[in-house]
């Protein structure tokens, strides 16, 4: 019996120097819950990435995802350290954070508002293949053969292209002859005959998409064009540029020479925007209405423009509704 009771004797005294070997318990680290009526943060809002501004009398500002007022002290969540907080509510210039508050409501939804735009953008660029052809932001389908179309809201025209023309400027070959020191340059006039384009198009409802075959050096291509040296992965550069009218002639460019070397190129481009909506296919948008006049889309080369350009003019109200009688 005094054997049984030495040996237990000697494993409680074992078991509890074991037990004061071990590291004490350290302190609570459980969140602490907030005060009854107090909800956790809520995540912020997608639009609010740098949540809200509580603006002090100081001028300074504490950054909060959200706040109470209860009574004379201001209790907020800070996106700062993480933590609530409080703080006397005469410290706070109401009338600012309201201002900031305001301000933050109304650029998240510009925001949504260019994000939606981007996104119905985004669903008119998607091309539909229906049969080998895409349809356009309108709703019209694009012709399947190469070539650069106008649309004009549901209807499709391709456009043909006219070769454009050089001459040199009389009057500055005059200038030239008459100046004993040659420091007056030259000019080449590029333009094409005839005051106005036999294509006329309505700009309320315009764009243009440009119809490419595929690269085969076995295969003429039906565009017409300046040689296209390098890389042509970056697809074409197109400008739409706008004519002068002169003596009869639509003038689209003026280059400027001087001993033989050309020193500037002069013409008048409208900014259009250029996007690839399918393989080899693209589409150029306005950036505004085309105001009446004679233009030209031209490819730009690496030497300058091509010289078969697509061609086409834009009437005045009072010629339009005469054309649609």
């Amino acid at each position: 019996m005094r054997l049984r009771f030495l040996t237990t004797f000697a494993l409680c005294f074992l078991a509890s120097i074991v037990v004061s070997a071990q590291a004490p318990p350290g302190p609570d680290t459980s969140k602490i819950p907030p005060p009854p009526g107090q909800e956790q943060p809520r995540p912020l809002p997608s639009g609010s990435p740098n949540g809200k501004k509580l603006v002090l009398t100081s001028g300074d500002y504490q950054l909060v995802r959200e706040y109470v007022r209860n009574g004379d002290r201001v209790r907020y969540y800070s996106l700062e350290r993480g933590d609530w907080e409080e703080i006397p509510a005469s410290m706070i210039d109401w009338p600012a954070t309201q201002k900031a508050e305001a301000a933050t409501i109304a650029r998240n939804e510009a925001e949504s508002r260019k994000l939606k735009q981007l996104e119905d953008a985004s669903r008119v660029d998607m091309a539909l293949d229906v049969d080998a052809s895409l349809m356009t932001g309108s709703g019209a389908f694009l012709p399947t053969e190469e070539g650069m179309f106008a649309v004009e809201g549901k209807k499709t025209t391709r456009l043909e292209q006219a070769e454009l023309e050089s001459h040199r400027d009389r009057k500055q070959t005059l200038k030239q002859i008459i100046t004993p020191i040659p420091i007056v340059a030259g000019k080449t006039n590029v333009e094409l005959p005839g005051a106005h384009a036999k294509m006329r198009l309505d700009p309320s409802h315009l764009e243009f998409y440009l119809r490419e075959a595929p690269p085969d050096p076995d295969r003429t291509s039906q565009i017409r064009r300046s040689p296209r040296p390098g890389d042509t992965t970056s697809g074409p550069e197109v400008e739409l540029i706008r004519a002068t009218a002169k003596g009869g002639k639509r003038q689209f460019q003026q280059i400027k020479d001087l001993f033989g070397e050309k020193i500037g190129e002069d013409r008048k481009t409208v900014l259009i925007q250029r996007r690839e909506i399918a393989p080899n296919v693209y589409r150029f948008t306005l950036s505004e209405q085309l105001p009446p006049g004679e233009y030209a889309l031209a490819e730009i080369m690496p030497d300058g423009l091509n010289m078969y350009v697509w061609d086409f003019g834009v009437d005045g109200n009072a010629k339009a509704e005469e054309k649609k009688k």
